[in-house]
């Protein structure tokens, strides 16, 4: 038997969406912020728990997990205080993420350090405790050091190369992992430093070893990079390819390009943006079954504007509209999306991947990129007890972060 303790909840009458299979009417008990247990419904009669919520057939995912989000509900991170970006961690609880990345843009050293400053702040007030929103895992820096030829939303004038070691050292980072490297870091309390970057400006292949050694995850991004600088990068660790076919060179019938690149090698994970405009329904289709669910996370890269509709805001330092969901700069560029992880995960299932291979997509390969996923990014026993229940109409209807509840619909 099951004695309760504090912070004991029992979730009954369940579909549990796990990495190989979907499991039907069962019961999860969260004790402490874990999953402790997860037994048949009709064998829970015995546990004692503090609270109980029957979830009559809700299908439970783990937490979504974005890796690339430059904001949301009108707060960009590039500009975010910590309570805006508690905001952010709000509406995105709402949405089924249980954790996210602050994504910024190539800016000023000045613009960095503001932006690092209030997400450190974000991370320092939920280290330590149980919270309910979305949890700040780091910071992610799309560029500086990324080809100006494929800059998409991004302004060249901040773009970057890598000369030394004083280049890296002088981005701003989260002062807990400044001084150890984040290969040994505590996955609940130590954050994340994740860099897209280009292997082919000047310096990269030594940028990549750089960050490799500081503990950074390094993603290819931005690239106009051929064969061989791309194989360079790969053995000086750079294993990733961030928003695959978007600013990068594509797949021809006589050279590989980027894309051709990321399909053919098995240790190189990508990410994509599940919205049918950065890329057409059936690309993300082919290029799932290509390269294999085992290797693809879903990403948002939404900005600021997500949540809001339709209409013209001011980020980056430029005029960007939004029309019926797709984003667009004075240049004509897209620029970002307006979507969530939520939004990504309707679209894959639309596309007939089943419940767990969605699962994989949005949870745990991002939790395996981060190198967190032997603590989330899966519902199994003894994981942190971030997940999400869907109704019917893929709707959230209750979010779960550390085992707390951050979001419960009034049906339940």
């Amino acid at each position: 038997m099951n004695q309760a303790t504090a912070n004991t909840l029992l979730l009954r009458n369940a579909r549990i969406i796990q990495p190989e299979r979907t499991i039907e009417s069962v019961s999860l008990l969260i004790q402490n912020g874990r999953i402790a247990q997860i037994v048949d419904s009709t064998s829970d009669e015995s546990i004692k728990t503090d609270s109980v919520i029957d979830l009559h057939g809700l299908t439970l995912f783990p937490g979504f997990i974005d890796v690339h989000i430059h904001g949301a509900a009108g707060v960009d991170a590039m500009n975010a205080s910590a309570d805006d970006l508690r905001g952010v961690a709000d509406f995105l609880a709402r949405h089924g993420v249980t954790s996210w990345l602050p994504t910024l843009v190539p800016a000023p050293d000045e613009e960095y350090e503001q932006a690092v400053h209030a997400i450190e702040e974000a991370i320092k007030g939920q280290d330590g405790n149980l919270h309910t929103q979305a949890r700040v895992l780091g910071v992610h820096y799309e560029g500086p050091f990324v080809n100006s030829e494929q800059c998409g939303a991004l302004h060249r004038e901040h773009f970057r190369t890598f000369g030394r070691t004083a280049d890296v050292d002088g981005l701003p980072m989260i002062a807990s992992t400044a001084s150890e490297s984040l290969h040994a870091r505590d996955a609940r309390t130590q954050p994340i430093h994740m860099m897209t970057l280009a292997p082919e400006v000047d310096g990269g292949i030594e940028l990549i070893s750089e960050l490799n050694r500081g503990g950074w995850i390094v993603s290819i991004g931005h690239t106009r990079a051929n064969r061989g600088v791309l194989d360079e990068a790969r053995n000086a660790g750079a294993h990733h390819m961030t928003h695959f076919m978007n600013a990068m060179t594509p797949l021809h019938h006589r050279d590989l390009g980027a894309v051709g690149w990321g399909l053919i090698h098995g240790d190189v994970t990508i990410d994509m943006i599940a919205d049918g405009i950065h890329l057409d329904r059936k690309v993300l289709r082919l290029i799932t079954k290509s390269k294999g669910v085992e290797r693809v996370s879903l990403i948002s890269d939404a900005i600021a504007a997500a949540g809001l509709g339709d209409g013209e805001y001011e980020i980056w330092g430029e005029k960007i509209g939004v029309t019926s969901g797709r984003t667009q700069n004075k240049h004509g560029s897209i620029a970002g999306s307006v979507i969530t992880m939520l939004d990504s995960v309707r679209t894959m299932l639309s596309l007939g991947f089943s419940e767990p291979e969605v699962a994989r997509m949005a949870s745990l390969n991002p939790a395996r990129l981060l190198g967190i996923d032997h603590e989330g990014g899966s519902l199994e026993e003894g994981k942190r007890a971030d997940l999400v229940a869907l109704d019917e109409n893929q709707n959230v209807a209750l979010t779960i972060i550390d085992g707390q509840i951050s979001y419960r619909s009034q049906r339940l």
